[in-house]
């Protein structure tokens, strides 16, 4: 079953259960994903969003949220927090597991070591096989932070 199909069955069942919180989170879901296909009519070559483009749709909206909740607990409003927090949770529930911290060192020690990387010149060569292997997996900003230091 695609990750759209999937997204359209939860949506159902939340409504059938009333479960307000997770349906108006899933309506934001399907939203984006309407924007992107809207963005993606002009170009010809796309047909259908595949399940990796639905993905990173989703990415960038947890993305946002944990910057929403950063800053409204900074603003001590802990219940807008609270808020995004959640409707991350729903949204995740949609993604691939991420690597713990652990696992994202291992694995980008072991990209490094499988490329050649030797100087802060190869970030790109270690980061195109990062992207190509753990795509919807790993926050590669962490990456960045951690390949930079080890190639320093």
């Amino acid at each position: 079953m695609s990750l759209r199909e999937t997204i359209t069955r939860e949506l159902k069942t939340a409504m059938k259960t009333r479960d307000t919180e997770r349906l108006s989170t899933l309506r934001l879901i399907n939203a984006a994903i309407k924007d992107r296909e809207i963005a993606a009519r002009g170009d010809e070559r796309v047909q259908e969003l595949s399940d990796s483009d639905l993905m990173a749709v989703l990415t960038r909206m947890v993305k946002q949220r944990r910057a929403s909740a950063r800053a409204y607990e900074e603003g001590a409003r802990l219940d807008l927090a609270e808020k995004e927090m959640a409707e991350i949770t729903v949204i995740e529930s949609f993604l691939p597991r991420q690597l713990t911290d652990a696992e994202l060192e291992a694995a980008v020690t072991e990209v490094i070591a499988r490329t050649g990387a030797s100087s802060v010149r190869d970030i790109g060569k270690v980061m195109g096989a990062l992207k190509a292997e753990y795509s919807g997996r790993m926050d590669f900003s962490k990456a960045d932070v951690l390949i930079k230091s080890k190639l320093a």
